[in-house]
């Protein structure tokens, strides 16, 4: 039911999962390597290697390539990642984004409807699971809240992954919770805007026109330094890395940046809409 899930819970996460990472783990230590000497021969970082052999990030295409030939598993990886079962709570054409976000070395994000998904409170997550159409059930609700919640724990794991927040004012003007989550929320952007690797940036009313207007938008660069670019409507998403496309939104990301309040102006903002609550 919907209180069995505690705020801030652990997500927990698939046996397929688990057992890749098993796997992984036990070629590794075949092979003599620990994390630390297996990470840069894969191209990958240490945090995410230990992600995956724990079972709580689902592997890349490449990194379960590379992992087979550098660990020269008879073919044993390949094998068990394709028995991999992706964790529930997601939408089918959000998957391929969610896999990318914790290879992340860049992640830009403008969202102009709510407070972004990686900034959000369970509690501010459950309300908007708890109100949206069509109804879910109870159980519905808890897997979606645990696989939201994995997702924001990557701010925290990754302290050296640069991340940028445009958010539109009416966004976080719009009290889609009670008070309480409301104020929780706010306070709860607060302090991720004080970590260094964190900038935020509310686009003010008095902005009028800007880059921004054609929609949501995200933007990461991959620790193999490829970039991607995501956008979504309803119901749908759109994931590219044709060069031409991601580069049209890097340009408008930057000129939102220059167009948005600065970092330190958005903090007193956020503590003005606070209190106008």
């Amino acid at each position: 039911m919907a209180d069995d899930v505690p705020k801030g819970s652990a997500p927990e996460t698939s046996e397929s999962l688990k057992a890749f990472g098993e796997v992984l783990k036990a070629f590794r230590k075949r092979a003599g390597l620990t994390q630390e000497q297996f990470a840069p021969k894969v191209g990958y970082s240490v945090p995410m290697v230990a992600s995956i052999e724990q079972g709580r990030r689902v592997p890349s295409k490449e990194f379960v390539e590379k992992a087979e030939e550098v660990l020269d598993a008879f073919g044993v990886i390949r094998a068990a990642a394709k028995h991999l079962t992706r964790k529930a709570g997601l939408a089918k054409w959000f998957e391929e984004w969610a896999e990318l976000e914790p290879q992340a070395v860049t992640l830009y994000t403008f969202e102009p409807r709510l407070a972004p998904g990686l900034l959000q409170t369970p509690a501010y997550a459950r309300t908007l699971f708890e109100k949206q159409l069509p109804a879910m059930s109870d159980d519905k609700i808890e897997t979606n809240l645990v696989a939201r919640l994995e997702r924001t724990s990557i701010l925290t794991e990754r302290p050296e992954t640069i991340y940028s927040f445009v958010i539109e004012e009416y966004a976080l003007r719009r009290q889609v919770a009670d008070l309480d989550v409301m104020y929780e929320q706010i306070d709860h952007i607060l302090a991720l805007g004080e970590r260094r690797n964190i900038d935020i940036q509310i686009m003010p009313h008095a902005r009028g026109h800007h880059a921004g207007l054609d929609g949501p938008m995200r933007l990461l660069e991959t620790e193999k330094n490829t970039w991607y670019a995501y956008s979504e409507g309803q119901g749908t998403g759109q994931l590219t890395s044709e060069a031409k496309e991601v580069s049209i939104l890097q340009q408008r990301y930057a000129r939102m940046r220059a167009q948005a309040l600065s970092v330190e102006a958005t903090a007193g903002l956020l503590r003005e809409i606070r209190g106008a609550l």
